[in-house]
């Protein structure tokens, strides 16, 4: 007979002051999804411990600088090695932790399944592999040799680039491991990072950060700091360059702010020109893999498909695939659905979309070829189906709304009007051959990734950077002059 009363010593999980682990007092729990089973005790710290250890990251920024650029990339490679086949250790005094418990554990708290996890690794894992391809795209083939010495030639010129920070500070969501991809490259750049975990998904920045540490970079260049809103506010403060993910809220607030980088809702879309329109069947998958890739989770995911006409029959074709994609277990090979970390957050998403429906002008067809409710329960998990809206009119309340499953609206707009209407689009995927057309959208301002073609908004090439350039974030340019005698 077991005694309910003995307490289970949960692994702990330290905070990192620039690379040396910390327990504090307050701790909080993270608990098995759909459970109350307690999986792991996390130390948090506060806003003023951020601030005291901050007045010391000029150690971890020179530290960093001291290591060549060259070997910098060599343990990236490695790194990448120990992030997808090695042990790490992740708990203080625990036992280290290999792959297959690190996905163990972001399923159990996060709710992606198995096969997620292995797609969002593959991606991490090219970024440590090939972080100078990255870096070439990011800083347009310059010789790294220019950060190490301060100054070099670049095209038969000579050019200078000095770091704008000492550190970066991340504050990250728990939708999504892949977005640590984005801050990596910041280390071999030669800046420490600071950063805020997700409070579901602790497993990956920290994997990432004992790959590095393992693979020999300086413990002192990185941060970790599991944190309340407040902390996370004074990340952002302390740091003179900084990114965040979140949602509309999150975006306004740090609008116009340069030292800030954000990285919120990406409504990004599909738009079929007038020149492509009569062969839109062939287009359908690529429009399915826009919304449903990663679980449709990503800034990149398509939210709406804009097209000349034909919406209405385009949305019948993209619901009748949608209905081959079924709520399955976590371990399922095939899975291609998240639950969600908090049911709560389910249910609101439900019922905001039945209320946009009320509002005449919009039809679920996805709902015509599925046999049960949108929000659907699978082993005591919280999943959505996808889902697809069609809109009389762009100005529908529900066209282009951006949630954390495969959802998208499809709308017809003149291919004329097309680029005063869609707004702000992370990434458009444009399909195409209209040359007046493709110049137009070229020039269009609010679109930060342009994708000539049949490409799916989620197909990014690391040489070019999805939103944002890091390198030009980090570093600024000045202008240099060396005398011959």
């Amino acid at each position: 007979m077991s005694d309910s009363s003995v307490q289970v010593e949960l692994p702990h999980i330290p905070v990192l002051r620039q690379g040396k682990a910390y327990t504090s007092l307050e701790k909080t729990e993270i608990t098995r999804l759909g459970s109350e089973e307690k999986l792991v005790e996390i130390s948090q710290a506060n806003a003023g411990l951020i601030r005291r250890d901050f007045r010391k990251i000029h150690k971890a920024y020179s530290v960093l600088q001291e290591i060549p650029s060259a070997d910098l990339l060599k343990m990236s490679k490695e790194a990448g090695e120990i992030f997808m086949n090695g042990e790490v250790s992740m708990f203080e005094g625990g036992k280290p932790q290999g792959p297959q418990d690190y996905m163990d554990s972001l399923s159990a708290t996060s709710g992606l399944p198995y096969a997620l996890i292995k797609r969002n690794m593959a991606k991490i894992y090219q970024v440590f592999t090939e972080m100078e391809q990255i870096l070439a795209g990011l800083t347009r083939g310059m010789d790294l040799s220019i950060i190490d010495n301060g100054y070099g030639q670049q095209g038969g010129v000579n050019v200078s680039f000095f770091p704008v920070t000492q550190a970066l500070g991340v504050v990250l969501p728990s939708n999504s491991p892949g977005v640590n991809s984005l801050w990596m490259p910041s280390l071999v750049l030669k800046v420490p990072v600071i950063l805020k975990p997700g409070r579901e998904e602790p497993w990956t920045p920290l994997r990432i950060i004992h790959s590095f540490i393992k693979a020999g970079f300086p413990p002192e260049a990185f941060s970790f700091y599991p944190t309340s809103h407040e902390g996370s506010g004074t990340i952002m403060d302390i740091c003179d360059r900084a990114l965040i993910f979140g949602d509309v809220s999150t975006v306004e607030k740090y609008a116009g702010n340069p030292g800030v980088q954000v990285h919120g809702p990406g409504w990004s879309k599909v738009i079929i020109g007038d020149d492509e329109i009569e062969n839109w069947e062939k287009y359908i998958d690529i429009i399915v893999e826009s919304v449903v890739a990663n679980g449709g989770r990503s800034c990149i995911n398509a939210s709406a498909v804009v097209v000349p006409k034909y919406a209405k029959e385009i949305s019948e074709a993209v619901a009748k695939k949608f209905a081959d994609i079924k709520a399955t277990s976590e371990d399922d090979p095939n899975a291609t659905l998240s639950a969600f970390a908090n049911p709560k957050m389910a249910d609101y998403i439900d019922a905001m979309i039945d209320d946009g429906l009320e509002t005449a002008g919009a039809q679920e067809l996805s709902a015509n070829y599925r046999d049960c409710q949108r929000r659907v329960e699978v082993d005591g998990r919280s999943l959505m189906l996808p889902t697809i809206v069609y809109c009389d009119s762009v100005e529908h309340p529900l066209f282009n709304k951006e949630f954390l499953f495969p959802f998208v609206t499809v709308a017809e707009v003149p291919q004329s009007d097309v680029l005063d209407k869609i707004g702000d689009s992370l990434v458009v995927s444009a399909i195409t051959h209209d040359e007046k057309f493709i110049r137009d959208l070229l020039s269009c301002s609010h679109i930060d990734r342009l994708n000539l073609g049949p490409v799916p908004t989620n197909h990014v090439e690391w040489d070019q950077p999805h939103e944002g350039n890091l390198f030009e974030f980090l570093y600024r340019r000045r202008s240099i002059q060396r005398s011959q005698s």
